[in-house]
């Protein structure tokens, strides 16, 4: 087994090595009645059924009976644990797996991609936890089985046991090439899979923008190109297994009529007895069935292993946001966030996205970003919250660097409305209550009246009830800004962050918001990100961004006649009048 698999194995393993152990006491037991059976069989057809011994025969048989029953006992309860065992070892992989990819931060997001993260969580661990499972169910049994066979094979007859030998070599043999060939198949069905989940995640996800641009024939042909490479290689996965039967089978049936060629010469010889042979066709087939499926076990491994590897790559990613050893648990100033020198760089980027970026900002006033396409006003917001940290200067809260303070103390203190206002499946009161989980239902219709969102909700038939759909789909895009907005007012933050969060809305719900937000949040730092002009003419403070720096500070009026880069964005929106009005 490779490395990863190794690790992931002996890792999340670790709490149930009693369950394991009982598996396989059980599988050793079901193994020993098993070895057992041939050689009471052997006993009844020479003593009892050649003699004509029936009470014999039915003394032994009694025996033979029992055995069996206790072998099917042991072989069900060492199933029921390992399928339990298993069950419960994916459930931690995944429960493990989700908890590392929401300590990520935007950047390792972004590398691995949401399509192949959900594989990673989904196909990938089901993989491993499968041969977890089938390992329990019969690997464990196998070994058992072809020691325990050969011993007693060899003990009925020595001068047959050269077959087993010959039999074993010729299906490892065969394994050992079917498994070199499978390992890269298999790495590149992972891949083809991620491939497959990202086309249909981008089709579902960009319906409207398919039906507007009249892409389906398009979109399914990507789909059936990214769906014909999957099928082009598990095809040839399943062609190297299938091709791995007939041979098995081959070598199976060879070997027995070997041993009944030979064995009928030992028994004319008077040197085999008729039993003999028949519990030494016995221990041939158990030996060779166990190699069997110790092979289709092994053949699993190369999967197992590439899914493994492919989890591992994610546990073994290190954040690039990452928590304090001795984080600040206490803020006692008024929330004023300051950027001092601030400078961010994507990896492997040559040039900065935003430099030399110094402001403040204070509670009780509004701070807005305004600036071309691209000029980097997001990724100046997004260091606010720690989505990103700033690769040069700092940025701090009342005083302390923002790195140094601890994340859930970060978080809520910080109110933010993202550019892509996402709502989750449940109701209207499940989604505002996601900052604040004891919200009574007055603060709920409280924040929907300032955000503008009350009407809409009182029309609904379920009121806050009423069911959203996963991604607020089932609400226009203007309708999920606002109760995004509302969200965040119920949580009652310090810090208020709006991402071009109004950009949905009509020019009148967007001043009527904007007035009933000026008294909701007069005591708090507001911080607006905004295309339009006058969604932030009213703002105490506008910051003028052009290239990733600081070309324009001021008010509106300020920049009008100092910011050439503001006056160039304030004539292609708005005439003269309406600029000075």
């Amino acid at each position: 087994m490779k490395l990863p698999l190794n690790r992931l194995v002996f890792r999340y393993l670790q709490p149930y090595w009693g369950w394991l152990a009982v598996v396989i006491f059980l599988q050793f037991c079901a193994t020993v009645a098993g070895l057992e059976l041939p050689r009471l069989n052997a006993e009844i057809i020479d003593n009892g059924v050649a003699k004509g011994d029936t009470a014999y025969i039915w003394s032994h048989g009694g025996v033979m009976l029992a055995v069996a029953a206790a072998q099917v006992i042991c072989q069900i309860l060492a199933v029921f644990f390992g399928a339990r065992l298993a069950m419960s070892f994916g459930r931690d992989i995944r429960g493990a797996l989700f908890k590392k990819v929401l300590s990520f931060s935007t950047r390792e997001m972004n590398k691995f991609g949401a399509p192949s993260l959900i594989t990673r969580n989904t196909n990938d661990v089901q993989q491993v936890q499968m041969l977890v499972l089938m390992s329990c169910i019969i690997i464990f049994g196998a070994p058992i089985t072809m020691v325990g066979g050969v011993i007693m094979a060899i003990r009925t007859s020595w001068g047959l046991s050269w077959i087993i030998l010959a039999a074993v070599c010729l299906l490892g043999l065969l394994a050992a090439i079917i498994i070199t060939k499978m390992g890269p198949l298999f790495q590149s069905m992972q891949k083809r899979i991620d491939t497959v989940n990202r086309v249909l995640r981008e089709h579902i996800t960009g319906i409207r923008v398919v039906r507007a641009f009249v892409r389906e024939p398009h979109e399914a042909a990507r789909f059936g190109k990214a769906n014909a490479d999957l099928m082009e290689v598990g095809v040839k996965v399943g062609r190297l297994m299938m091709t791995m039967f007939p041979l098995v089978m081959f070598i199976l049936n060879l070997s027995t009529v070997a041993v009944m060629w030979f064995g009928a010469k030992q028994i004319s010889a008077m040197e085999m007895e008729v039993g003999g042979l028949t519990a030494f066709i016995t221990y041939l087939m158990q030996i060779l069935m166990s190699v069997m499926m110790a092979t289709m076990m092994i053949i699993m491994v190369p999967r197992a292993a590439v899914c493994a590897e492919r989890i591992m790559e994610v546990f073994d990613q290190k954040n690039t946001v990452v928590a304090a050893e001795n984080p600040v648990t206490e803020l006692t100033g008024e929330s004023r966030v300051v950027f001092e020198d601030v400078a961010f760089r994507y990896a492997g980027a040559d040039e900065p996205v935003i430099s030399n970026i110094s402001f403040t900002m204070s509670p009780g006033q509004t701070t807005a970003i305004i600036g071309s396409t691209g000029s980097g006003k997001t990724t100046l917001v997004n260091l606010v919250p720690r989505l990103y940290d700033a690769t040069e200067g700092t940025v701090s809260l009342d005083g302390v660097d923002i790195r140094q303070i601890d994340e859930q103390l970060l978080w809520s203190r910080i109110g933010l409305i993202p550019q892509k206002p996402y709502l989750f499946t449940g109701t209207v009161a499940s989604n505002l209550r996601h900052g604040k989980p004891d919200a009574t239902d007055e603060e709920l219709w409280h924040a929907l009246e300032i955000a503008q969102a009350k009407d809409f909700v009182e029309k609904m038939p379920a009121g806050l009830d009423e069911p959203i759909s996963q991604g607020g789909t089932n609400v226009s895009g203007g309708q999920r800004q606002r109760l995004s907005i509302a969200r965040a007012l119920v949580k009652k933050p310090d810090i208020y962050v709006f991402d071009d969060s109004f950009s949905a809305l009509d020019v009148a719900t967007d001043a009527k918001l904007r007035a009933a937000l000026h008294d909701e949040t007069e005591d708090a730092v507001v911080m607006i990100v905004a295309q339009r002009v006058s969604t932030i003419r009213g703002a105490d403070r506008i910051i003028v961004l052009d290239d990733g720096g600081i070309v324009g500070d001021g008010t509106h009026e300020e920049l009008l006649t100092s910011c050439d880069t503001y006056q160039e964005i304030v004539e292609s929106q708005m005439t003269a009048e309406e600029a000075l009005a």
